[in-house]
């Protein structure tokens, strides 16, 4: 999902950066006009989105950064967040905090003041912390914090002006400074003194992330300063055996005292304040005794009836049976035959894998209309901040697995795109998560587009869905087991932060989904038609009768006919594009319903496509990418002729 690509000729730079789940991205909206180009920052495939806007005649270019809860990273996320602040040399760090976690995440707002950068502080979501009760003095808090305090709600663009009219006036010669205790000041000198060169932080700051052994920070003084290295090690160990205790603990505790001071009547808390609707549903969505209910009917609504039945059934009969089938198709079949009477041009343009026959039909009225049914239900969702609730709901099951919640956002990512849900595998904390969670989005996670396709086709066979989403279940739960018992590694605690719960807002659903489209159109449409190009080659050249000749047995073992073969075929291109070939067989009435459940499951579990394949060989390797390919092959196989002898036996969907 990457572009990268000049943004605008801007002036000056405004980087935006806060905890995930803030509003950060909305803010990035109102900026900018949505106009965004995503590009993975050098070295990393963790996505920066990069737009320009214009403020009082002055042209600025505006990042929107990866969550980061302190400027000492963990994760892949917070470590390309701080690179960022390090390196853009921003006019303005527009540090964006909820209103109401203020005590929580104030401290990070110290470290971005102390470090010397050019911040507005943009206290967020403060209508929903006026619900609750909250009344925050911006002005005193603005008094006591020495920078530009801004309070608004980006959702409803309340006091978007404001903080547009704080970065143009910002003064960057205005500098606050907060005392720690007398001990940690002296410390501190110690070692800032011996840094001479000219850094994007303040020496001071450097000196706090060395005291704290950051990697990155003594990485970057080895480079600038190998002559003063000795010294300032010196410096940095005798503080660390003077002082003989945790100095992360100790520069955390003293930050909060500080924080508590600044806070100290600046905010004030209605009492007797009864729920709203909304905190009441929030709760619910966390409650295992409601949670699971809740899930069970936004999966139901959500997924199976928006874009299983509405999708995948009526739009696409619509769009696939009545527009291409009896108007485009035939108009272009007629008019191309009239203009060529080439026999391998007309197969390349009309034939069986023509590249409108097969490559433009299946992207555009195939799957197009499940894709965009899922983007627009995955983006009401997400505005409505169902998902980090869902995350806390299954922490506990994903512990089982060898995961925390916090993995619950790849997995739910892979239902609309495993190529992009592989990538997001970067938020995680361990190299362990990352693995386990990549090879289950390979094996077991459907993308949107497939999943849509497979629901649709399945629910017209009774009993065949709840035998593809138990096969599915069972083989997810085993395999996601016996890697949290094989593969060595630490396991992660987990922590994430949770947005009110609130209607979405309709323009934010539009553009999300426009967004998405619009990737879909750029990145996956082309290779639709290089699929249909190439499996046009195999057939002119005889290699796909060849290659369907060696899967034969493996398909003949099935149960399947051999023509399914390139359905298989087809999946590695992509994984809707089988089981569109599989939709075109049901059609055909080739495939009976024992037939059509094993093809289906077998193919769900079946080798990732090829984008995401590729994906995977550029997060974790060609050697762990290759082992995953190859136990997933076999997996799929095995657990599709397993199942094929278990309905053969008892005379299931016969």
């Amino acid at each position: 999902m990457a572009v990268q690509s000049e943004v605008c000729p801007a002036e000056r730079k405004i980087v935006l950066v806060g905890n995930p789940n803030v509003g950060k991205s909305v803010l990035f909206n109102a900026l900018t006009g949505a106009y965004t180009v995503v590009s993975n920052y050098p070295g990393t495939s963790v996505e920066v989105s990069r737009g320009c806007c214009e403020i009082e005649g002055v042209s600025y270019e505006v990042l929107d950064t990866p969550g980061m809860y302190s400027l000492l990273p963990i994760t892949e996320e917070e470590r390309v967040a701080r690179e960022i602040l390090l390196k853009e040399s921003a006019h303005t760090v527009v540090h964006v905090i909820d209103a109401r976690n203020l005590e929580r995440m104030l401290p990070m707002t110290l470290q971005l003041v102390e470090a010397g950068l050019p911040v507005v502080l943009l206290i967020n979501i403060l209508d929903e912390a006026e619900r609750r009760g909250m009344h925050i003095d911006i002005p005193l808090l603005q008094e006591k914090l020495g920078i530009p305090v801004i309070g608004g709600a980006m959702a409803r663009k309340r006091g978007l002006s404001e903080l547009r009219q704080a970065i143009a006036s910002y003064n960057p010669d205005v500098k606050a400074v907060f005392g720690y205790s007398h001990e940690l000041e002296k410390d501190l000198a110690k070692v800032s003194r011996h840094l001479t060169d000219d850094y994007t932080l303040v020496p001071r700051s450097i000196a706090l992330l060395l005291l704290q052994k950051d990697e990155d920070a003594w990485a970057l003084i080895k480079k600038a300063e190998p002559s003063r290295l000795e010294a300032i090690e010196k410096a940095v160990n005798d503080t660390i055996y003077e002082r003989r205790m945790d100095l992360n603990l100790r520069i955390s505790l003293e930050r909060k005292r500080i924080c508590r001071a600044i806070l100290e009547e600046v905010i004030h808390q209605q009492a007797d304040r009864a729920p709203t609707f909304f905190e009441k549903l929030a709760a619910w969505t966390i409650n295992p005794w409601t949670g699971f209910p809740l899930l069970l009917l936004v999966l139901y609504f959500g997924i199976y009836v928006f874009v299983g039945k509405f999708g995948a059934g009526t739009l696409v009969d619509l769009l696939e049976g009545g527009l291409f089938e009896d108007y485009i198709n035939p108009w272009v079949i007629d008019l191309v035959q009239k203009m060529t009477s080439w026999y391998w041009l007309r197969e390349l343009l009309v034939g069986e894998y023509g590249v409108f026959t097969l490559g433009v039909r299946y992207a555009v009225a195939l799957v197009l209309p499940i894709v965009g049914t899922f983007f627009l239900a995955f983006s009401i969702m997400e505005d409505v901040g169902y998902f980090p609730r869902l995350a806390m709901l299954v922490d506990r099951i994903f512990k089982k697995i060898g995961l925390n919640g916090r993995a619950v956002i790849p997995m739910v990512l892979g239902f609309g795109c495993d190529t992009m849900a592989t990538m997001v595998t970067r938020t995680l904390e361990t190299v362990r998560e990352r693995i386990i969670v990549t090879l289950l989005l390979a094996l077991a996670v459907p993308c949107s587009a497939q999943l849509g396709v497979i629901m649709g086709l399945l629910s017209e066979v009774p009993g065949a869905l709840p035998v593809w989403v138990a096969c599915v279940t069972l083989v997810f739960l085993a395999v996601g087991f016996l890697s949290a018992r094989l593969l060595p590694g630490e396991r992660p605690m987990f922590y994430m932060e949770l947005p009110p719960m609130r209607l979405p807002q309709a323009r934010n659903v539009l553009i999300k989904t426009v967004s998405r489209m619009q990737w879909y159109f750029l990145e996956i449409f082309p290779l639709f038609i290089f699929a249909s190009v190439l499996l046009w080659a195999g057939k002119m050249t005889g290699a796909l009768n060849g290659l369907v000749r060696v899967m034969a047995p493996a398909i003949s073992a099935l149960g399947l006919p051999a023509k399914t073969t390139a359905a298989f075929i087809f999946g590695f291109f992509r994984r809707d594009f089988g089981a569109a070939g599989l939709y075109d067989m049901h059609a055909q009435g080739l495939l009976s319903p024992r037939q059509l459940t094993v093809a289906a499951v077998t193919m769900t579990l079946f080798v990732p496509c090829i984008a995401q394949f590729l994906m995977m060989k550029k997060e974790r390797g060609w050697k762990v990418s290759l082992g995953i390919f190859m136990m997933v092959t076999l997996l799929a196989f095995g657990v599709g002729w397993g199942l094929n002898l278990v309905l053969g036996f008892t005379g299931w969907l016969a």
